[in-house]
């Protein structure tokens, strides 16, 4: 049996985190007088006598446990975007305008995973302590899917993500051989990018308030703004802060640790950051030419925007700066598409990640070549090693999953009398946690407050699957899995 005492130890001191974390939402209504701040005083008094309580009712199993089982880690990998959310939610619940459960949920849940899809309208006239507290939400959950993509997931062996572990990710063996000290690492490098970003955003024209709420939101490639129209009224240099961190946000965190030490040569050198770039220059060349060519947009404004927006959606943040619905039939496809990509893998993106298709790509490649050359021995490589057959399996069952849960999802959603394009673009928008998808309801001048209890439940489980790499949700469905 899965000794449950453990899990429920670690999650209250998250709970806790999370109630001490309302704390700052609270001094943003008390700097601006909103009259809001006994709401997240309330949130955090409750969620932290909770978490207390949880932590004393568990102390005595964590005192006696020397680590959790591969099963405990899974639960609470699970749990933090499930259980966790609901405390996250009961500001929205207590405060004023006041926010129906499921709505709340959807928020919180939205906001953890960095997906950026929001139920909320008139965003721009919330209380700031609200504005803060989305942006917050964002900020802990990018920081907690690079640490869990680096430490948890090669663990658990999902998705390929074991190709990370120190046998072939030298970085983990020869700098940082602890996962605290990744952690710790992760953590200042990821804080020191959001300052800088805190900054660039000033600089550009941005207030104090808006600058600390989307430097968090922009690191996380999370997408909650201050306002309705997202980015289309900030003005042209925080569309260019934006695309650097944007960028910055969706390599891997892991290469920054030896950047001072290598002069960047291993994250220029990295297989997946290239591609990365790759996609980007191709994507971004081809937006720009449809947009002069066909819409007659000026050269600057045509390559700002289809690098803004392409990148937004790329990575999973979900700002839009354009309403890209009137772009086109190709570009809309083209949207659609990239938002399946992803940025790299051990960075705050979302999505499937560049590395998998690129192993994807070798092994075709491989058995392309077999075919001609069939008594031949040919492997796939990668970073210059031998793809493993292990981590070929894993990405090819991990892609394949991806697709088939965007097909029960978008099935789910159509039974509840959304149309194909609502149904489709949104469960892709929630499973590659992007935000916004296509379509009038929930597209780039939308958002998803017009859907019914039904779809925001599907969407909120569709949600936290994407985060969690499906399988470490799939896996709890089975009977093993909670066999002794």
């Amino acid at each position: 049996m899965i000794d449950s005492r453990p899990v429920g130890y670690v999650i209250a001191w998250l709970i806790i985190g999370m109630g001490v974390s309302m704390l700052f939402p609270m001094m943003a209504d008390i700097v601006f007088s909103n009259g809001q701040w006994t709401t997240f005083a309330i949130s955090s008094a409750f969620t932290v006598f909770i978490g207390l309580v949880l932590v004393l009712a568990t102390s005595a199993a964590s005192l006696s446990t020397q680590g959790t089982s591969q099963r405990e880690t899974i639960l609470i990998t699970i749990c933090l975007y499930t259980v966790i959310p609901i405390f996250a939610a009961v500001p929205f619940v207590l405060g004023e305008p006041s926010f129906r459960i499921i709505d709340a949920y959807f928020e919180a849940v939205s906001g953890l995973t960095t997906t950026g899809a929001t139920v909320f309208t008139d965003i721009e006239n919330l209380p700031q302590g609200y504005l803060m507290w989305r942006g917050i939400l964002q900020w802990i959950g990018g920081i907690l899917i690079i640490i869990i993509a680096m430490t948890v997931f090669p663990r658990l062996r999902i998705g390929g993500m074991q190709y990370f572990m120190k046998g072939n990710f030298e970085t983990i063996t020869t700098v940082i051989p602890q996962a605290i000290s990744t952690a710790r690492g992760i953590s200042i490098i990821y804080l020191g990018i959001s300052l800088l970003c805190f900054v660039s955003y000033n600089i550009a024209g941005l207030s104090v308030f808006d600058s600390l709420v989307h430097s968090m939101t922009t690191v996380a490639t999370g997408g909650f703004g201050n306002y309705d129209n997202s980015f289309q009224d900030l003005g042209y240099k925080a569309e260019y802060v934006a695309i650097i961190f944007m960028i910055l946000a969706s390599l891997p965190f892991i290469r920054y640790l030896t950047i001072f030490q290598d002069s960047g040569k291993n994250i220029l050198l990295d297989r997946q950051v290239q591609g990365f770039f790759l996609i980007i220059f191709c994507i971004g060349v081809a937006l720009t030419l449809w947009q002069i060519f066909t819409n007659g947009q000026g050269t600057e404004m045509a390559i700002r925007k289809a690098l803004f927006n392409s990148i937004s959606i790329m990575t999973g943040t979900g700002y839009v700066s354009a309403d890209y619905n009137a772009w086109g039939s190709f570009p809309v496809a083209i949207f659609f598409l990239i938002g399946l990509i992803g940025g790299c893998a051990g960075s705050t993106s979302c999505s499937v990640k560049v590395f998998r298709y690129q192993v994807l790509l070798a092994s075709v490649i491989v058995q392309i070549k077999k075919i001609y050359s069939p008594h031949a021995i040919i492997k796939p490589k990668y970073q210059g090693k031998n793809i493993p057959n292990e981590i070929v399996v894993s990405v090819i069952i991990f892609i394949v999953m991806f697709l088939f849960t965007l097909l029960v999802s978008a099935l789910l959603l159509a039974m509840t009398g959304l149309d194909f394009t609502t149904s489709l673009s949104g469960s892709a928008a929630a499973l590659a946690n992007i935000g916004p998808g296509l379509g009038e309801m929930i597209g780039p001048t939308g958002n998803y407050q017009g859907l019914d209890d039904t779809a925001k439940f599907i969407l909120v489980i569709t949600m936290a699957t994407g985060r969690l790499e499906l399988l470490a949700v799939f896996v709890i469905l089975t009977l093993k899995f909670w066999q002794s």
